[in-house]
């Protein structure tokens, strides 16, 4: 293939890559209470058997970044497709909670290289100065189809139980993992940093990159911004609507996959608009704020609208979908052979977030006698701060815009 003909179908695949892992990401929260059931679990133990996906996926991020700037994109995304596509297979099939934990690892594990393999083709098949807007249009069409999948699978789920609807999804990832194998071909080659059996070389960078205060408040800033969707929308959202605002199941994953909805819009928009005034802080700033406000509205506001909670998580969703341009402003002003190591650390710190509050929310409704108004408090609040952590951040002027 040319080469942008291989740069569209790279992105194209990687894109429904991320749209895959994104759906084994938040499935576990579509079937709490039967998963529960089955496994003899407390929330909080729940919790803990869903985050487990992050405990592989977070720290494996700097070894993704790592790994695509030694190695390239295909050699190592066709064989992580399938992982995640196991993993998901055999926490569908198992029946101890132990093989649950071994899928959810694999699946983890595989999972890691989808979003940051996507923008690693964006950056390296495409102008930079597209990269903002291209990102969001991947993250719109993970969020597009979460929100649909969501939906479809909650009503499968409550149809047919939630392991058939696992399997199935597992399935479906082995077809990806057969596509990609075929046509995900001709990339541009990755950028050498020496010799291929020195580990040091493949490793340069990252220490800069470590101790850069810059990038580290952006990682916190994009962890606390992204809290929401990892807490809120991945696993306990339903939950709360069913307890706290008196919803059936499915008409709560309904209002919850309108985050999902909202990203979709927010994503492209938020990069659009960046890209645009040649600003990222004020946008994400402002954005987060409101993000907050609106999740604070649809988890305090006593209502059991489905439309009334739906619409304000839309909007939550909408203001959050500017959380993606934390990556944009992490990468701006690095060297090229380095963006892949950036991209991944950002990612890492982000999603490190649900290895802490995932569990925690779960034991806090344990500990509180089901109180999820109380649990929740810490997704807004979460939102709030990273619009007020990002404010100490010295913004890279891109130089079209100086």
């Amino acid at each position: 293939m040319s080469g942008k003909r291989a740069g569209i179908t790279a992105l194209v695949l990687t894109t429904f890559f991320y749209l895959f892992e994104f759906v084994t990401r938040i499935e576990p929260g579509l079937a709490i209470e039967a998963i529960a059931t089955d496994f003899n679990l407390a929330h909080g133990s729940v919790g803990t058997l869903s985050s487990i996906f992050f405990w592989v996926y977070a720290p494996m991020q700097l070894v993704v970044g790592v790994l695509l700037d030694r190695y390239g994109a295909r050699p190592l995304i066709v064989p992580a497709i399938a992982a995640c596509a196991l993993g998901v297979l055999l926490f569908g099939l198992g029946n101890d909670p132990a093989v649950a934990a071994v899928g959810r690892i694999l699946t983890g594990f595989g999972a890691s290289f989808a979003f940051v393999g996507a923008l690693y083709v964006v950056n390296h098949s495409f102008a930079p100065e597209r990269f903002a807007v291209l990102s969001g249009l991947v993250n719109t069409v993970g969020m597009l189809g979460t929100a649909v999948g969501a939906n479809l699978l909650a009503n499968a789920i409550s149809t047919y139980g939630w392991r058939p609807v696992f399997d199935t999804t597992g399935i479906a990832g082995l077809v990806l993992f057969v596509l990609a194998f075929l046509f995900l071909r001709g990339l541009p080659k990755p950028i050498a940093v020496g010799p291929p059996d020195r580990i040091t070389a493949a490793f340069s960078g990252l220490y800069d990159i470590l101790a850069s205060r810059r990038i580290w408040i952006i990682a916190l800033t994009g962890a606390l911004y992204y809290m929401p969707i990892n807490v809120f929308g991945g696993l306990w959202g339903q939950s709360d609507l069913v307890n706290d605002h008196g919803l059936e199941p499915v008409s709560a994953e309904m209002a919850v996959s309108m985050i999902y909805f909202g990203m979709a819009l927010g994503s492209v928009g938020a990069g659009a608009v960046s890209d645009w005034l040649g600003h990222r802080k004020w946008v994400i700033a402002s954005s987060a704020a409101l993000s907050g406000l609106a999740y604070a509205f649809a988890i305090y506001f006593e209502t059991s609208s489905v439309a009334l909670i739906g619409g304000a998580l839309f909007v939550a969703g909408v203001f959050g979908g500017a959380q993606m341009l934390t990556f944009a402003m992490a990468k701006e002003g690095r060297p090229t052979a380095e963006i892949g190591k950036v991209i991944s650390f950002i990612n890492m710190i982000g999603i490190a977030s649900a290895i802490l509050f995932q569990p925690l929310i779960g034991w806090l409704i344990d500990m509180t006698g089901d109180n999820y108004h109380r649990a929740m408090s810490v997704v807004p609040l979460c939102a709030i701060a990273a619009a007020f952590l990002i404010l100490f951040v010295k913004e890279w002027r891109h130089p079209d815009h100086r």
